[in-house]
């Protein structure tokens, strides 16, 4: 921004804020999401089945979503402020279409989720078990709701529909909110954030399912909630794979410079192979690397021959189309964190395939190398949805509006020092946050759920309700 302090740009510490901020609320918004719905299946399970195990499950679950949920609303409501201290500019550009689905998230969606969690919390004993079930499907309905209102206007980012751009205020003004709604890359985008947050919600709950197995606490209760985690972990990866490998093809189409330096592929290729590793440098010199033939071409183009385009000609074709600059992103950035959440995708359809098989032979319980495996997991699908997010977001630049407005020209223009302050500041709450919510829910999540008497197992209906 030509406005430096101690060689640090406005520009670069804004990017700072805003990608810690979104990455540290992010940790939070797919388990929302997963643990919410799966907290409704047991509590749906125990209304139909009257066992008490099931009933302890959505207790014991349901305390960890309420902590996850509470952190998850303080961290999004403070990174909304974001858009007007850091990315005025960005904020004036786009206010007309960006600020539409996120005003509908928080009148309809997060209102429709913080009522009815409201319900669901202080109605237990007071309102009948059929609306008591129901308000936390609603709730759980409206985490889903507000999901959708957020990635339709990330995509509009990623992918500008439904719109033209005023020839007096040179601002860009929603024309079609239906196409900004049902724009292609939302639709595919939206499919596998869901199923990614299910698959968190599922491999946390068979994390925590598993330890105590292990441990020999609540077999019955822990026992059903492992078995419904593992069908859940299973079915959910493969959407999520599904839907990923969908967006990969879109993504040639849309955005082939980010599927380029994805693969730092730097020269167009037909039946251009996948690199399953790279050691060394990637800029087309690397030391040792271990490649699958034709697999990239598939990937991108779903044919075998497939051409993918290249860094250097896709460079020469912006430059061409948007004037002098570099038109290609952190490569390195975007070549470990597709892999990385590839990989760990694939980690986790295999801890779901090998749990339905030991649970099919009933042998999940005694299965202490599966379990001791499964509790390790518990980070895999934060890791993954991570760098998922960092991948989507660093691989769409220079542009933070594609095609339209670069990032660097939507940048407020403040002194750096203001951003730098707030940064510290941000960081530092924000550790403090992490250390008090990791703290907490390790405490709560170790905890063994109290089994009851068979007294008190007889008269649980008319106890809880």
């Amino acid at each position: 921004m030509g406005t430096i302090m101690g060689g640090i740009s406005t520009l670069s510490l804004a990017r700072w804020h805003f990608g810690i901020t979104t990455v540290f609320h992010y940790l939070f918004v797919p388990l929302t999401i997963g643990l919410g719905m799966l907290v409704a299946v047991l509590q749906t399970a125990f209304y139909r089945t009257k066992d008490p195990a099931y009933d302890r499950m959505t207790k014991f679950f349901g305390k960890l979503f309420l902590v996850n949920f509470a952190i998850g609303v303080v961290t999004g409501i403070v990174q909304e402020f974001q858009f007007g201290m850091d990315w005025s500019r960005y904020s004036t550009f786009v206010g007309n279409i960006f600020g539409a689905p996120l005003a509908i998230e928080a009148l309809l969606a997060f209102f429709m989720e913080s009522t009815f969690l409201g319900v669901w919390i202080f109605g237990r004993g007071r309102v009948s078990e059929r609306i008591h079930l129901m308000s936390i499907w609603l709730a759980s309905l409206g985490t889903i709701l507000s999901a959708a209102f957020i990635v339709a206007a990330n995509s509009w980012m990623q992918h500008p529909v439904g719109f033209s751009i005023d020839p007096v205020s040179h601002q860009a003004v929603m024309t079609n909110f239906w196409a900004v709604m049902t724009n292609s890359t939302f639709l595919l985008a939206y499919g596998h954030v869901l199923f990614s947050a299910f698959l968190t919600g599922a491999v946390f709950m068979l994390a925590i399912a598993a330890w105590h197995l292990r441990q020999g606490h609540d077999l019955a209760g822990f026992g059903k909630a492992a078995r419904i985690a593992i069908v859940a972990t299973l079915i959910t990866a493969v959407g999520t794979m599904f839907l990923g490998d969908s967006q990969a093809k879109q993504m040639e189409q849309q955005q082939p410079m980010k599927m380029a330096a994805a693969e730092a592929l730097y020269n167009s290729a037909y039946g251009a192979s996948f690199s399953l590793l790279t050691i060394g440098d990637l800029s087309g010199q690397p030391i040792f690397q271990v490649r699958v033939p034709h697999i990239l071409s598939v990937l991108a183009t779903n044919t075998w021959n497939g051409k993918v385009q290249g860094i250097n000609q896709l460079q020469a074709e912006a430059t061409a189309k948007y004037g002098a600059g570099s038109y290609v992103p952190v490569i390195w950035v975007l070549y470990w964190t597709f892999r990385i959440m590839v990989g760990l995708g694939i980690l986790l359809f295999v801890v779901g395939g090998v749990g339905l098989w030991l649970m099919k032979r009933k042998r999940l319980e005694q299965s202490k190398h599966f379990l001791r495996f499964a509790s390790w997991m518990i980070l895999a699908p934060f890791v993954a949805n991570s760098v998922g997010w960092i991948f989507t977001e660093i691989g769409r630049q220079p542009w933070v509006v594609y095609g339209l407005l670069k990032t660097s020209d939507a940048v407020t223009i403040i002194a750096p020092g203001y951003v730098a302050a707030s940064l510290v500041g941000f960081t530092s709450v924000y550790t403090l946050l992490a250390v008090v919510e990791i703290g907490l829910m390790i405490r709560l999540a170790r905890v063994p759920t109290p089994v009851l008497s068979d007294t008190e197992v007889d008269a649980l209906p008319e106890l809880i309700y």
